[in-house]
């Protein structure tokens, strides 16, 4: 298991678990991302990620990107 933000890009993973806050488990679970959903890498941009999920991409911080465990 390891952060989303060490991901091979262009490569789906599965999301095996969501840390942080309530707070930010709830805004990750409102974008998207869910235990047991599959997430691919897009690009990165500095720092932050385009990530595809569920059909749509979503940009994550490097934050956010290493609470989501894959």
């Amino acid at each position: 298991m390891m952060p989303l933000i060490y991901a091979d890009p262009d490569n789906s993973v599965i999301i095996k678990k969501i840390g942080g806050s309530p707070e930010v488990k709830k805004h990750l679970e409102d974008l998207g991302f869910n235990v047991g959903g599959e997430v691919s890498v897009i690009s990165t941009l500095g720092s932050n990620l385009i990530v595809k999920v569920k059909e749509s991409r979503v940009a994550v911080s490097e934050e956010l990107a290493r609470k989501i465990m894959v």
